[in-house]
């Protein structure tokens, strides 16, 4: 199963949060004032924000809750935050309260630094979903660490389902004990 052997890695590509603004927002008026906004309340109950810096999008609804996504990193978060209740001035909406952000998933890319065999993992590994015909990686959800990981016979692995970059680690760490017990 293994063949070479590098280096383990793995990088968050994207935080999802959500938070609540407290305060009731005007999705119409905000759609049509800012230019960086898609709304279509027929298809969709909320509002679409797309920032360029940080590159992030939120889904804006009319209760206040906002769901963020995009960010690698709290800070990127923060500053997505802050551009949105800046854009809500812009519409007579001042927002006084500092947003609790609550992550909901962390997304992370890396490898485990060896050559997977995919036919072998779907065999040995219990709770993997692998079909080769419809997609070239194996799910195998990590139930102790709460993770569900894309492997790919590269050694490339995503991550998916963490809430903090410390769990993400550890659940790379347990992904890797797993695959050299089944070796």
């Amino acid at each position: 199963m293994v063949k070479k052997q590098g280096k383990k890695e793995i990088t968050v590509v994207n935080i999802v949060v959500s938070t609540s603004l407290e305060h009731d927002i005007p999705l119409e008026k905000m759609a049509a004032t800012l230019s960086n906004t898609e709304y279509n309340p027929e298809q969709f109950p909320g509002l679409v924000i797309r920032i360029k810096d940080p590159k992030t999008s939120a889904l804006i609804f009319s209760s206040g809750k906002v769901v963020c996504t995009g960010a690698r990193n709290l800070a990127d978060v923060r500053r997505s935050l802050t551009k949105i209740i800046e854009s809500l001035k812009k519409i007579n909406i001042k927002i006084t309260i500092e947003p609790e952000i609550n992550i909901q998933n962390i997304v992370a890319s890396g490898s485990v630094g060896m050559d997977l065999n995919l036919n072998v993992l779907a065999m040995k590994l219990k709770n993997t979903e692998y079909e080769p015909e419809q997609f070239p990686g194996l799910v195998y959800k990590l139930k102790e660490a709460k993770a569900t990981f894309l492997l790919f016979s590269n050694g490339k692995v995503v991550c998916t389902g963490t809430k903090t970059e410390d769990e993400v680690h550890k659940a790379l760490d347990m992904l890797i004990e797993n695959l050299k017990k089944v070796k």
